[in-house]
């Protein structure tokens, strides 16, 4: 290739020759110019195959024409030839034919490829539309200054022609498919929708036709097929198969197919669009994006336009810069290059993402789906640490896609612990291990930071702080001092680490015995923890060697403590004989202390300060000391003497006192070796175990017996002996609870009182201490047990079984004369056991016995079911049923244990209380739950009824509360759901025991009167309700016309209020009825939330009253005294709505505290209990009394004035109304309120009731008429409102027609008495109204 200095022309010239020999032999070399070898066409598949192609085309009758494409270089002397020619070229009409002698030449086309210019020094040698130099060349040479910044191998100028190589090449064009549209400004048929339709055909062979003749100028142009259409007019989509085309020559296609189409189809020439697929580059960086990464999506299109626009394809919006997006578009060459930047991306930002270019009429998308990873991991809890060199992790997780490589571990801290860090199951790991060396010594806790951070390198981090404390071995010290003590004495260890930090506490025995929680209470402070064993009356059990024991994670620390307890007896262990006596006065008497135990004391007896030596007597395991005392220096004297014991270390003990009353001898009436003496008519205490009660068992009876003097004989007043088994299991039960190790007996404790209570059955019946023994003996044993296992229950149901038979159900009558709660202390009992029999076993067990059965279920996560059981006794012929759902047990924790005992007996013996007629008439039935019950939990159970003949019943339960403690039967949170004929279906919203109470009471009128009460007081409240809503609306509708003047405005300010309150309270009223009567769970609450707002609002109504009947007294007794519009509103806003407000809280807050806010059958205020509803009386007779004294005051005001008093007709006439009110409202409402007290009180009568419920329902109507409509202004503005002209006219000539007389008004023959009374008299001739009179003030 030569390198000319003048203008060059590079043609390629594509030649068909034919020939007439069978071997053609033609020498082209001198133009044919071999363009690129074969390894050139391999490595560059952008450009044409082959530079020089022969094609042979096979033909048997002669030779075939031989094809040749053949690049021709023309150089140029004058350059403005160039254009010239170019001219020319492009002017030719090919083929053009050149005939030889021997062959026949077609020039098919001749193309310009390259163009070599002059430029000042420089020869710019460029490719023409649709060529290109090959890398290789624009690599080896240089290339124009205008493409400096292109890819080196991408270039379209070169400073000189190459030396050696191709002129520029034909760039070879893939086929892409255009997606295209075109609008047909005609009807849509349906027929279009079907393909295989007549009419579809028709359209698409037409159309197609036109298509493929006009786009066939479109370079590599391969088909075009309709694939559609569709509504909107007609709008046709097909598909074009070509190389891209450029804007210019798809708008010159377009015209062409415009040509082309027939115009019946009335094409929109200006509806042609197109679009391209997969042209667009889309990319993103980076590949994986986390939260808080700054994203940058780049779309670029071979496009020299910058029309591009970014849309969130969920959001469906375009995106816009801002401070979270940024976009910038620009021109690289011939390329599109837009950037879309997401700075802190976060969740909601993902989503795919729609970059789209419009170029003319050809459209570029590009579509990206954009993922993000959350940074949230989860990180472990903080921690607690103890410096043993035992290794613990810590551990940083999150969810799938989280690269785990790119957390970091940190630490901050004091000290520097380091760990080794790992990754595991999606989380990151590290494990740290600390020994003694490195944490502070007697530290409390050192807190360590370790932070787990994530770095994503695009600029999401997130971390997690995970605070460690690391907490030095405890050193334990001890208290010092030495522990030796006397038993009945007290003492305390007291037990300091200098760490804070530990995760239990406890005590132990030097055997291992884990110590009662109750005898130690630990503290913590900012350095240490201290836990102090404090023991109030020791026993000899207590002798030993004691462990405290701090415990932190798996390290104990533990210090030791001697303690020596020296034998002493206890107070309460010294048996008195006498325990009073009436002595001859100058006689001896007796005495003796003693003790069940041998051992070694000396006992002397003290007497006003003297001090007489003991005499020891041992008798089987019983010691007594006796000394005979002569009572001759103490004559006429009570003298109380007691013994005092002194042990082997001085320590000593007193016992109680005796009482001997010193008496001349010829009082002396009974007389008895045994029992002693006394004086006719007295009464003295013995112990069981120095009487002459008969005794088989030896010296263990216990209890008093009391005798009384009877003539000269002593006889039995009351027996509270205690059997000997039971006797010495009370005194052993007390012993254990002052003993260190109590669970471990308690188990043979049960057993011992099941086996006595059998064998002492018939002295149970005979003495009620025996009875109230074995019930002292159980609520003792109830406060041991942190758990009960199913042996200790079967015991323990085995005793209440013996107690609660029915031999024995008259000594508990007795016992309950002399004290009234010791069923309830059993049943109490006895409900703390079930409490705890959750613990260590997998089912309650079913225990059946003749007077209690147990049935039970321990919950079961995943596993939950109704609980039903079903408890029949034959031998009571009584049945009960026990149901709680399901989604109720599923509110507990796993595990927890449900227990029901059933008894027949025990309703006999629970006293009634305060429900005095009405009687237990089925099973008394127990629940428990061994978790807390913190919400309301629905329980339904069934009873059958003992006593058919019995009505209303209640469902009720066991309060052991109320009655001073004593416990009574309360129905609060329990309604009956169902009565049938033998058996009563119960609702309660908490846990406890149950039974039902009926009445033997016939329903005779009683209940007739219930029923007229609430079908009058539901209709009442109804008429009520309509009523006051008619006057509110009334009020409303005039209320510019009748508020013309200050005192009429402040009037109906007053009466709306009072109809508003009244209307509220009304309103509230219905809502308790339905709360009670739907029997919500949450009744409770809701309840006491409606008696606030009743309580209030109808305090309102009396306070508006008064507000109404002060106005009065003030605008008629004060009339020279004007107080501003908006002083007496807010006086009568503060009168009317805050006095209620403050009595209201007052007694909410001083009464449901001790829940005796509410009445327990009604939502309203008690009475039974606090009289509560004297915070309502009260205030509203007051406010009545007052009322009714104004009502006097004004009516002998306006009857007799002063000189002077002379208010303006208006303010009279509003006056008027105002007492009008005030003197029928006031003794209506205090009549209701006054009938309403009298219904409180017991056996008050049916026609107060009847009166109240009629009184109170129609108060409603009562404000309606004769707080609203009995004003006459209103009545003038409800006529002038609706009246017609004709009747407007005749009525403002005159309102004395009797016709036009209203019958509430002033004028009306029913009002002409309260006329007189308020001293107006009639005119006939109306005084001129002044400025800013009210309406209707021309009117008589």
């Amino acid at each position: 290739m030569n390198s000319p200095r003048r203008p060059v022309f590079c043609f390629l010239f594509l030649i068909v020759i034919y020939s007439s020999q069978a071997a053609l032999n033609l020498s082209l070399e001198s133009i044919v110019h071999s363009l690129i070898n074969r390894s050139h066409e391999l490595d560059s598949n952008d450009y044409r195959a082959e530079s020089l192609r022969h094609k042979r085309a096979v033909a048997t009758s002669s030779p075939a024409p031989e094809e040749y494409e053949i690049e021709i270089e023309i150089s140029f002397e004058n350059t403005s030839l160039l254009e010239s020619f170019k001219a020319y070229y492009k002017n030719l009409s090919f083929p053009i034919q050149v005939i030889n002698t021997n062959l026949s030449t077609d020039i098919l086309s001749m193309e310009i490829t390259t163009v070599c210019r002059s430029s000042g020094n420089e020869m710019l040698c460029s490719c023409e539309s649709g060529y290109k130099w090959l890398p290789e060349v624009c690599l080896s040479n240089l290339t124009c200054q205008n493409y400096q910044h292109s890819a080196p191998e991408d270039c379209n100028c070169l400073k000189e022609l190459p030396a050696r190589g191709p002129y520029c090449q034909q760039v070879i064009l893939k086929d892409i498919t255009l997606r295209m549209s075109v609008k047909l400004s005609m009807d849509f048929q349906d027929d279009l929708r079907n393909s295989s339709s007549a009419l579809y055909r028709s359209y698409k062979t037409d159309l197609e036709r036109a298509f493929r003749q006009g786009y066939r100028i479109l370079p590599g142009f391969k088909s075009v097929v309709i694939t559609g259409f569709s509504p909107g007019s007609i709008d046709v989509a097909y598909n074009v198969k070509t190389s891209k085309p450029t804007p210019a020559q798809m708008n010159e296609a377009n015209e062409q197919v415009k040509r082309l189409i027939n115009s019946t189809y009335k094409m929109d020439h200006l509806s042609f669009e197109a679009s391209l697929d997969n042209e667009t580059k889309f990319s993103i960086v980076p590949e994986i994006i986390y939260e808080g990464d700054t994203v940058m999506m780049k779309c670029e299109n071979e496009v020299q336009s910058t029309n591009v626009t970014w849309r969130h394809v969920e959001r469906s919006t375009d995106i816009q810069n801002s401070s979270e997006f940024s976009i910038y578009t620009y021109l690289n060459h011939q390329v599109s290059v837009s950037i879309l930047t997401i700075h802190n991306i976060s969740l909601i930002d993902a989503g795919e993402y729609l970059c789209s270019l419009t170029y003319d009429i050809f459209y570029y998308e590009g579509r990206k789906k954009v993922n993000v990873i959350s940074t949230e991991f989860v990180a472990s809890e903080d921690l607690k640490v103890m410096c043993d060199n035992n290794p613990v992790s810590l551990s940083c997780c999150s969810g799938k896609d989280f690269n785990l490589s790119n957390i970091e571990w940190n630490q901050e801290g004091l000290i520097n612990i380091p760990g080794i860090s790992s990754i595991d199951s999606g989380c990151s790991k590290l494990t740290i291990k600390a020994d003694g060396t490195q944490c502070l010594s007697g530290s409390a806790g050192t807190e360590v930071f370790y932070i787990c951070s994530f770095l994503s390198g695009y600029g999401a981090n997130s971390s997690k702080k995970i605070k460690v404390t690391f907490t030095s071995v405890a050193n334990i010290t001890v208290t010092a001092d030495l522990i030796a003590i006397s038993e009945g004495q007290n003492f305390s260890i007291k037990c300091i680490s200098d760490v804070s930090s530990y995760d239990s506490v406890f005590w132990n025995t030097s055997a291992g015995t884990r110590i009662n929680p109750k005898f130690y209470v630990t503290t913590t402070c900012n350095d240490r923890a201290e836990s102090v064993l404090t023991v109030n009356t020791a026993t000899r059990e207590w002798n030993g060697t004691y462990h405290c024991i701090f415990r932190y994670k798996n390290s104990f620390s533990i210090a030791t403590k001697d303690v020596t307890v020296y034998p002493l007896p206890l107070k309460h262990d010294i048996l008195l004989d006498p325990l009073e006596a009436d002595v001859p006065c100058g006689g001896f008497c007796h005495l003796r202390c003693c003790i069940n135990e041998a051992g070694d004391y000396r006992v002397t007896f003290q007497i006003d300060g003297l001090s007489f030596p003991a005499v020891k007597k041992a008798q089987g395991n019983r010691v007594c000391y006796g000394y005979s005392l002569n009572t001759t220096i103490w004559c006429s004297k009570t003298v109380q003497p007691f013994c005092n014991f002194v042990n082997s270390v001085g320590e000593s003990v007193q016992s109680t006192t005796m009482t001997l009353y010193l008496v001349p001898e010829e009082n002396i009436t009974c007389q008895d070796s045994n029992i002693g003496n006394g004086k006719a008519g007295k009464m003295i205490q013995k112990l069981c175990q120095f009487s002459d009660i008969p005794n088989n068992s030896g010296h263990g009876v216990g209890g008093t017996i009391t005798y009384i003097c009877e003539g000269s004989t002593w006889k039995v007043k009351k027996n509270d002996c205690i059997a000997a088994p039971i006797n010495n299991l009370l005194g052993l039960t007390k012993a254990l609870l002052m003993s260190p190790e109590q669970e471990e007996k308690l188990l043979t404790y049960l057993q011992d009182l099941s086996s006595s209570t059998e064998k002492v059955e018939n002295e149970i019946k005979s003495s009620p201490g025996n009875l109230k023994a074995i019930i002292t003996i159980l609520e003792l044993l109830s406060t041991v047990p942190t758990q009960v296992t199913s042996d200790m229950m079967k015991h323990v149901l085995s005793t209440v079984n013996v107690i609660l038979g029915k031999p024995i159900l008259n000594t508990w009558q007795i016992l309950h004369q002399q004290q009234a709660n010791e069923s309830s202390r059993l049943l109490d009992s006895i409900e703390r056991f079930s409490r705890v029999l959750h613990e260590g076993i997998s089912a309650i067990p079913s225990i059946t016995q003749v007077n209690v059965q147990m049935r039970g279920l321990v919950t079961t996560a995943g596993q939950v079911t109704d609980y039903d059981q079903h408890f029949v006794f034959p031998n009571s012929n009584l049945w009960g049923h026990v149901i709680i759902d399901r989604h109720q047990i599923e509110s507990l924790q796993p595990n927890s244990s449900i227990v029901t005992l059933a008894y027949p007996t025990l309703k006999a013996i629970l006293p009634q209380g305060t429900l005095d007629k009405n009687i237990v008439n089925g099973l008394v039935m127990t629940t428990t739950v061994s978790q807390g019950v913190t919400k309301p939990f629905r329980i339904s159970m069934k009873f059958k009824k003992n006593d058919l003949s019995l009505v209303a019943p209640q469902c009720v339960f066991w309060n052991f509360h109320i009655s001073n403690h004593t416990g009574g039967w309360d129905n609060t949170g329990c309604f009956v759901d169902q009565v049938k004929e033998e058996s009563v279906l119960c609702t309660c919203n908490h846990l406890t025991s149950f039974s039902i109470l009926m009445s033997p009471d016939s329903p005779d009128s009683n209940s007739l009167v219930q029923i007229l009460l609430d079908i009058i007081s539901y209709i009442g409240l109804g008429f009520s309700i309509l009523s006051l809503a008619a006057c509110l609306i009334i009020e409303a509708f005039v209320w510019k016309s009748v508020t013309k003047n200050r005192t009429s405005y402040m009037r109906h300010v007053c009466i709306v209020n009072i109809a508003a309150s009244l209307l509220i309270a009304d309103s509230w009223f219905i809502v308790s009825a339905v709360i009670h009567d739907q029997r919500y769970l949450l009744s409770e609450t809701a309840c006491v939330a409606s008696t606030f707002f009743i309580h209030f609002f109808y305090l309102s109504v009396f306070f508006w009253m008064l507000t109404l009947g002060l106005m009065l007294f003030y605008r008629l007794v004060f009339i020279l005294h004007d107080t501003s519009k908006s002083i007496q509103k807010a006086i009568a806003f503060s009168l009317g709505y805050g006095c209620p407000l403050v009595i209201s809280i007052i007694t909410v807050g001083v009464t449901q505290p001790r829940n005796v806010y509410m009445r327990k059958n009604a939502c309203w205020l008690n009475w039974d209990d606090t009289k509560a509803l004297l915070a309502f009386v009260i205030p509203a007779l007051i406010i009545v009394v007052i009322n009714v004294t104004i009502t006097f005051v004004v009516i002998t005001k306006i009857l007799r004035p002063s000189i002077g008093d002379k208010p303006s007709i208006q303010e009279k006439n509003s006056l008027f109304q105002i007492t009008k009110s005030i003197g029928v409202l006031t003794p209506l409402l205090g009549l209701t309120w006054g009938f309403g007290l009298a219904t409180v009180f017991q056996e008050s009568s049916a026609v107060f009731h009847i009166v109240f419920t009629l009184l109170n329902a129609f108060q409603g109507l009562f404000i309606l008429l004769f707080g609203c409509l009995w004003d006459k202004k209103v009545q003038e503005a409800l006529l002038h409102k609706f009246s017609l002209s004709r009747w407007s006219s005749q009525h403002t000539k005159s309102t004395s027609l009797a016709s036009s007389t209203p019958v509430f008004s002033m004028s009306s023959p029913i009002s002409r008495r309260f006329n007189n009374l308020f001293g107006k008299t009639a005119v006939t001739k109306a005084p001129p109204c002044s400025d800013g009179s009210l309406v209707g003030c021309c009117s008589s």
